[in-house]
């Protein structure tokens, strides 16, 4: 079994009003996806550390500019040790692992969640999956492998008894 470990900031505390299960349910869904994916590369480790920071607009704004170029906030951003060039030997010789970093940005998600009338729980559900996803290597730039990812997105949050979030017969 893959012991894991989330690091949570929360940097903005209308996160605790929205959504005030949020560091819980964090927690839960990042076990689930590990224990449900099992990486074949993370066997064996001591430990998976990821770091959660939930925070605003703002910032997200700032970091969605400085490392994509885009003025603009967005509902999550990952950055994934992965895609390090240097990662490969980093596993070879570190039992402890830390996968990366994902931002969530509240006001952006709480627009979301109402413009696509779906509760705060299940749109942070979805949108941690997926970020815990990026750190795992999966991504969607390629036609094939959105389709793997939501695949993957969708499987986890019926689990949580979610709503396919790709569904647009609703």
């Amino acid at each position: 079994m893959i012991k894991t470990k989330l690091n949570i900031d929360i940097a903005e505390d209308g996160w605790l009003e929205k959504l005030p299960e949020v560091e819980k349910l964090s927690e839960d869904i990042f076990a689930e996806v590990i224990s449900e994916l099992k990486p074949e590369w993370l066997e064996g480790k001591k430990e998976v550390n990821i770091n959660l920071s939930l925070s605003d607009d703002e910032e997200i704004r700032q970091l969605n500019f400085e490392f994509r170029q885009l003025d603009k906030p967005t509902n999550v951003l990952s950055f994934a040790n992965i895609d390090d060039e240097e990662f490969d030997a980093y596993l070879k010789r570190n039992e402890e692992i830390e996968l990366g970093d994902i931002i969530i940005a509240l006001q952006t998600m709480v627009e979301q969640s109402v413009e696509q009338e779906i509760s705060l729980h299940d749109h942070y559900c979805h949108i941690l999956i997926h970020g815990f996803l990026h750190l795992l290597g999966y991504d969607h730039i390629e036609e094939e492998e959105a389709k793997e990812m939501e695949c993957e997105e969708i499987n986890l949050l019926k689990k949580m008894n979610i709503e396919n979030p790709y569904d647009e017969s609703k």
